[in-house]
């Protein structure tokens, strides 16, 4: 039987996987301080994990087998966690990795209890698709998974952003939802409701993954903020951008329609952290208030 060396790391108890697990690589050693989202450690939140003092070597995170971000925050690092609406309340971890070493560093997830919505699909392919339909939706689904994994080394610049567009807040992220009397999965974004041809910014910098129509979110784009953070704007009306194309916070990416699975023209903003899906608002200067609206979008 294999067995693990420990090691008295910087006053810390670290164990050299002998599992043959390949850690995380470490994130650039130049990761300058940022404002951090808004901490939530509940399903569909972010956890900020303190790691220890700037001065212990820099080291690498995952949460599970997806690597984790890490940020400096004032004189000490911590990871910035995205934490799955199926987790369960109660103790998690970090493997936080050096050199090999690897220990483990818990942060405690609270209970979180989302709203229920209802909505009626006139479509009701929408809700019941055909054979071909579900041939297409997993297709689509793959490509979608290759965006959200994405993981760039390149470190956000910030981790504060703009309401991608002006509108109203309508359908907040968790809402657990029912189309037509039947459960489906729960809303993994944030709605705003706008008038159709209406401009959708990028909230924060970041290079477009790719764009495409597909089945439930009709016109699409990915916009990779880096390490691990991405956006998906869904519904549009008209795609502004291509594969590659670098954008500047605030930098126009679309319109918004109600193509895809929709009642009405909206904006559907989803936010990726370490492939998982995780409220927008965190990112917010305020918390989104449904009905409310979003705040001013300079040109």
């Amino acid at each position: 039987m294999k067995r693990a060396l420990a090691v008295l790391f910087a006053g810390s108890l670290w164990t050299l996987a002998a599992t043959g697990a390949v850690p995380a690589d470490p994130p650039p050693v130049d990761l300058p301080p940022v404002d951090l989202p808004r901490t939530a450690p509940v399903p569909g939140g972010v956890a900020v994990v303190p790691l220890g003092p700037l001065t212990l070597p820099v080291p690498a995170v995952r949460y599970g087998k997806r690597p984790v971000m890490l940020r400096r925050d004032g004189e000490q690092w911590v990871a910035v966690v995205g934490i799955p609406l199926a987790a369960k309340a109660g103790e998690h971890h970090l493997d936080v990795s050096v050199d090999g070493r690897v220990r483990r560093v818990g942060f405690r997830v609270r209970p979180m209890q989302y709203a229920e919505q209802r909505l009626t699909i006139r479509n009701r392919r929408m809700v019941e698709p055909t054979q071909k339909d579900l041939e297409r939706i997993w297709r689509e689904k793959k490509i979608i998974g290759r965006s959200f994994a994405t993981f760039s080394p390149a470190p956000p610049p910030s981790l504060r952003f703009i309401p991608p567009v002006d509108g109203r807040y309508s359908s907040p992220f968790g809402l657990r939802r029912f189309f037509n009397g039947k459960p489906r999965k729960p809303h993994s974004g944030l709605d705003i409701a706008a008038p159709e041809g209406t401009p959708i910014r990028a909230p924060a910098p970041g290079v477009v993954l790719t764009t495409g129509n597909y089945f439930f979110n009709g016109n699409t784009v990915f916009l990779d903020h880096g390490n691990g953070l991405v956006s998906m704007f869904c519904h549009m009306n008209r795609i502004d951008v291509k594969p590659g194309q670098r954008l500047a916070r605030g930098a126009v990416l679309g319109r918004v329609g109600k193509t895809g699975r929709v009642t009405g023209p909206h904006l559907h903003w989803s936010v990726s952290l370490n492939n998982t899906r995780v409220d927008p608002g965190l990112f917010l200067s305020a918390p989104p208030v449904k009905g409310a609206p979003t705040p001013p979008v300079a040109e």
